[in-house]
């Protein structure tokens, strides 16, 4: 999506190119849902958003992700309780890395994710995931140096011995995370203007720069779909969904 036409307080064309052909052709509809960073969202504006909406938008902040995949013989570390999976799985779906000395934020098994992530269930599949900043040292590292320095990682906390390792790859992604700094205090100036175009429903995590998990940004989805089924012109339903101060995870 490459442009938004906005005329009395409706999206009336959505404005696409081609990445394969480079064709640029303009649609329309009768809703727009907006699951895109705010801030391109914002930019794509034509006419242009008014200078404040674009100053608040311009000013938030994201934090972009890494993950390294690793396939692998088995992990060195075992459960050591009565459970006894296969090649050496600890239960976790995931963890946070503690240690000062790696740079790795959080590591994942597929495994137990699904079994069917994993083509060979005599292998274990895993995830380590790094934090960065598009642009930065750890973000440009090239990638087969990147999966190297992850194997290394994984190695020097005891989790994994080297040569166990029979696989990797590795996949860079940009504003995962949308951070509750820069300009994010004033994002009700943003929310005023995108709530008055009737036709325009943010939802999901990047769409309303709110971290929400998967199952709480499809139930923004599902609250939009909701307003447009019943005619309701508010849209602060949506804006509710996980707005609650508890914590949803507790077991």
């Amino acid at each position: 999506m490459v442009g938004l036409t906005v005329s009395q307080n409706a999206i009336t064309g959505v404005t696409v190119k081609n990445g394969i052909m480079g064709e640029v052709k303009t649609q329309s509809g009768d809703y727009v849902f907006s699951t895109m960073p705010v801030r391109e969202l914002i930019e794509s504006m034509q006419p242009a958003a008014p200078q404040e909406v674009l100053r608040v938008s311009r000013g938030l902040a994201y934090r972009d992700f890494i993950i390294v995949g690793l396939l692998l013989k088995h992990m060195r570390i075992q459960h050591t309780k009565d459970r006894n999976p296969p090649v050496g799985i600890i239960p976790d779906n995931w963890m946070y890395i503690q240690e000062p000395g790696v740079k790795m934020g959080r590591l994942e098994i597929f495994n137990n994710w699904s079994p069917y992530l994993v083509k060979d269930p005599a292998t274990a599949w895993v995830g380590l995931e790094y934090f960065c900043n598009e642009g930065d040292a750890l973000w440009s590292k090239p990638d087969k140096e990147f999966i190297a320095f992850a194997v290394e990682e994984l190695a020097k906390i005891g989790i994994i011995e080297k040569e166990d390792v029979l696989d990797g790859t590795i996949v860079r992604v940009k504003k995962a995370y949308p951070a509750y700094f820069g300009t994010y205090g004033e994002f009700a100036v943003i929310r005023k203007f995108t709530d008055a175009i009737e036709n325009l429903f943010l939802i999901g995590r990047n769409g309303m720069h709110k971290y929400n998990n998967q199952d709480h940004s499809m139930l923004t989805a599902m609250a939009a779909v909701e307003h447009i089924i019943q005619g309701i012109k508010t849209k602060d339903a949506i804006w509710d969904v996980n707005a609650e101060q508890d914590y949803h995870e507790a077991k």
